[in-house]
């Protein structure tokens, strides 16, 4: 079934693939009810509650240099597994959150263990597959991460109709517990480190942040990130209350998401195969600005066409994530050295993360000085984006290599 659908068979890698598994039922589990949860077991308010979330997001970011160069000197795997532990410590932590500096605190933990074992994915993934086999690796992985998140959502959707305080601290007990699955199943993951010369010359961050091709492509990477931050921070205040289409429509378009990248990941590499990664770079950001303006036309029409637009607007956008994302991974794992890929990735880590710090206040600004003034802004950016990223293999000749997939 997953090679009719384009996907490669786990065989050997399964125990990872299942660690994967584990870790996003969990995130998804917690992730749609993190803000509800302190309101209903805390004092806090809800702009208490958001400013502690955003301030421990910003106190995580340098994490992303010290997680690259641990991954580089004790190899991914070893991250990996710090990461579920300190993830595992933190959301229980969420236990006896009272007051903003421990929310604070906690989430800082949380998001450092977070840092440390996705700052490590890429690795293990470039270590345990081919050159040739990237983009399908990297875009099954994605699938794998994306219907984890939606039964987590399930769950999530369950425990918040029972909505009691017993039902809330059971999402994060289970959360923490699906942390330690992950951990346990990683212990017997082979460690697939570079094995590095003494003689070798000394490198560190310097040689990276001297790597200009590579800084290139981590640039023309933050118009793609801010992309892919619209699903979850503008389009469900979009749709429920700038243009008010009825409640169901946002979960319809998360649904609509989760099966298209559930089913439709490996089929996309497939169809990508043979084609110019940069180019699909560009088609990416090009697909969302197609969905940006079936967003705008869908505040113009009456309700129904309306949700028809939007649920249109969100394949064509979806679309955009499936062609970019397999692609951008696979092309920054390739073009960094082995023996400091750990680096490399983390300044990619760096740029999810500082998407996901910002584009909440700035999209949340931006929908509130006009209806259709955000959908503007993205588009230009994506615009950008795709004229930037189409350009790269002038500097960076592996973002000018061809898709590759065995199951093509």
């Amino acid at each position: 079934m997953l090679q009719r659908l384009g996907f490669p068979p786990v065989g050997e890698h399964r125990r990872f693939v299942s660690a994967i598994v584990a870790d996003t039922i969990g995130s998804g589990l917690f992730m749609p009810m993190t803000i509800i949860y302190f309101l209903r077991v805390t004092d806090l308010t809800v702009v208490q509650v958001g400013s502690a979330l955003s301030l421990s997001a910003l106190l995580t970011l340098p994490s992303a240099f010290v997680v690259g160069s641990l991954v580089d000197r004790f190899g991914a795997r070893r991250m990996m597994l710090v990461g579920n532990l300190l993830q595992a410590a933190g959301m229980t932590a969420y236990l006896w959150v009272d007051s903003f500096w421990t929310l604070t605190l906690w989430t800082v933990l949380l998001n450092v263990g977070r840092q440390a074992f996705w700052g490590s994915f890429g690795n293990v993934v470039t270590a345990i597959t081919k050159p040739g086999e990237r983009e399908l690796w990297f875009g099954f992985l994605q699938a794998l991460r994306n219907l984890g998140y939606a039964v987590g959502g399930v769950l999530a959707g369950l425990a918040l109709q029972v909505g009691t305080d017993a039902a809330f601290h059971a999402v994060v007990v289970a959360n923490a517990a699906t942390f330690v699955v992950a951990f346990w199943l990683l212990i017997d993951v082979p460690d697939h480190r570079v094995a590095v010369a003494d003689e070798a010359p000394v490198e560190g961050w310097g040689t990276v942040l001297r790597d200009t091709a590579y800084l290139r492509l981590v640039a023309g990477q933050l118009a793609f990130v801010v992309g892919v931050m619209v699903l979850n921070f503008a389009l469900p205040v979009y749709a429920a209350e700038v243009i008010h289409l009825p409640g169901w429509v946002v979960g319809a378009i998360f649904t609509l998401n989760t099966v298209m990248v559930g089913l439709g990941q490996g089929l996309v590499v497939r169809w990508m195969t043979g084609r110019v990664r940069a180019r699909m770079m560009a088609l990416a950001n090009l697909l969302f600005v197609g969905g940006y303006a079936l967003f705008v036309l869908a505040g113009l029409l009456p309700v129904w066409l309306a949700v028809v637009a939007m649920l249109v607007g969100a394949a064509v956008y979806t679309t955009g994530e499936l062609a970019g994302t397999p692609v951008y991974s696979a092309t920054a794992a390739e073009a960094a050295p082995d023996h400091l890929r750990g680096r490399y990735l983390g300044l990619v880590q760096l740029v999810w993360g500082l998407g996901g710090t910002i584009t909440p206040l700035v999209f949340t600004l931006l929908l509130d000085v006009g209806a259709t003034t955000i959908w503007w802004t993205l588009t230009a950016v994506a615009a950008a984006g795709a004229a930037y990223t189409v350009r790269l293999p002038r500097t960076l000749p592996t973002a000018g290599e061809r898709v590759t997939s065995p199951a093509a």
